[in-house]
């Protein structure tokens, strides 16, 4: 299991899928990085030797990744919630931040459903409990 800028990747992987463990690395930057360092795509994570893993650590130096890039994402969020914009207060909320819809759905930001029931009155009860 090759460890390539603190994270471990998966060796049982081809390297253009084993680099998508890397926050910031998606399916097009990953075969980049494989171009810039000279190395197969095809090639398993396990069969890397030293010296690719340090040209795939080289190449992978020109972006923003991993601790760099969540902080700079949180911070942006934070940005817009001092604000007080549409975004931001969506995001205080916790509901969808892209315009979905939230009448059904939404389930993964709105969390588990919670019923809401009528509350009566104490004097409703009794009466209820009467008429019956």
């Amino acid at each position: 299991m090759p460890r390539v800028i603190g994270v471990d990747l998966p060796g049982r992987k081809r390297i253009e899928y084993a680099l998508r463990y890397i926050h910031g690395i998606g399916p097009t930057r990953a075969c980049e990085v494989c171009a810039k360092a000279g190395v197969d795509v095809g090639k398993k994570a396990d069969a890397l030797t030293d010296q690719e893993i340090t040209r795939i650590s080289e190449a992978l130096q020109a972006y923003r990744l991993e601790g760099d890039l969540r902080r700079d994402v949180q911070q942006n969020i934070r940005r817009l919630i001092a604000i007080n914009s549409y975004r931001g207060q969506r995001h205080r909320r916790g509901l969808p931040v892209r315009g979905q819809r939230t009448k059904t759905n939404a389930r993964t930001r709105k969390g588990p459903r919670k019923t809401v029931g009528a509350v009566r009155s104490k004097e409703a009860r009794a009466s209820l409990k009467a008429a019956k």
